[in-house]
């Protein structure tokens, strides 16, 4: 018996149980009365921070490390999922790639991985044809989402050092994300911090708000934001995530009052304020929500250390429906 190193990603689909009940399944031959000692002596770490406690619920996507006297290695975890996914001829837009690392920008509309009512066409089955011939690919590669209509940069990782290496950058938040959006109304601030918890809205399960109570239901969340352009009803701005939870920038407008432009989700589909606003002015506020399909959301840069330990950082151009979105705002609604 000797002191053995361990790690494990936990799926995305992890049920909520016991870190003692998790880690008894993938290391053979180990007593829970092992795990707990090395849970007293700081030999047990969750993303990077050490576990207290011996009833540490894992969570999906959690990081574990652990130190445990054992007599076995541990047991290899299959990737069933990826098995799974039939790899389809899908046109990736792909900005960057090297033997650990491909960006894409993925266009609005797309869903990135495959669930309930997304089973085919998804960004998944077009990189899995792509790296079609990639023994290494581990856990779809992925370490990151955007939402279906967002559109803009992804990262992956095509093997499963680089997975970890950027997975790691998430979790100590040294990756840095830049978005640019379009919000109703005329922000009172230059640039700004939205913070808060956010949870699931009980009155609508789509959405995610920032909780008034409760704050044990929802996750910390930081958005910083920054004044690009103001039209009459609109506002251009660039947004830095500091925390990246699910819809956090439109969750965070639409807690100020100033949801996304288009965002049908969250109520900026509709024209805001409208008693307010010229006949004439309506008109051609309908006309760019008609250009643009879906919410005025684009992740337009991303900066991270490669794996190779070098710094790295990458952009992509606005699309070309934002392009004529925002043109007809400066002709038409330009302070």
């Amino acid at each position: 018996m000797s002191l053995k190193k361990f790690s494990f990603s936990a799926e995305k689909h992890q049920k909520s149980i016991r870190i003692d009940k998790f880690l008894r399944q993938y290391i053979q031959n180990v007593s829970r009365n092992k795990i707990q000692k090395a849970v007293y002596s700081g030999k047990i770490l969750v993303n990077q921070r050490i576990i207290k406690k011996k009833n540490y619920k894992i969570k999906p996507f959690d990081f574990i490390e652990a130190e445990i006297y054992s007599y076995s290695t541990p047991i290899v975890v299959v990737d069933s999922e990826y098995r799974n996914i039939i790899a389809e001829r899908i046109p990736l837009n792909i900005i960057h790639e090297d033997e650990d690392i491909l960006v894409i920008n993925k266009p609005a509309g797309m869903v990135v991985h495959p669930g309930f009512g997304n089973e085919k066409g998804t960004l998944i089955h077009g990189v899995k044809y792509h790296l079609k011939n990639n023994k290494e690919l581990y856990r779809l590669g992925l370490v990151h989402r955007i939402d279906k209509d967002t559109s803009g940069l992804l990262v992956l990782a095509k093997n499963e050092q680089a997975q970890k290496c950027l997975f790691q950058q998430f979790i100590s938040k040294t990756i840095k994300r830049k978005y640019i959006a379009l919000v109703w109304g005329n922000l009172q601030k230059e640039k700004g911090t939205i913070t808060g918890f956010i949870g699931r809205d009980p009155k609508n399960r789509k959405r995610m708000t920032v909780l008034k109570k409760d704050f044990d239901r929802g996750k910390y969340s930081i958005t910083h934001y920054k004044v690009l352009e103001r039209f009459k009803y609109l506002t251009y701005v660039s947004c830095n995530l500091e925390t990246g939870k699910k819809h956090q920038i439109r969750a965070h407008f639409k807690y100020l009052g100033h949801p996304l432009f288009n965002d049908f989700t969250y109520g900026g589909n509709k024209i805001i304020m409208k008693k307010n606003i010229s006949r004439k002015h309506i008109e051609i506020l309908k006309k760019c929500l008609n250009i643009l399909k879906q919410q005025a959301l684009h992740a337009i840069s991303i900066s991270f250390i490669h794996p190779s330990n070098r710094k790295c950082h990458f952009t992509c151009p606005i699309p070309k429906d934002w392009k004529k979105l925002i043109q007809e705002c400066r002709e038409k609604f330009l302070y």
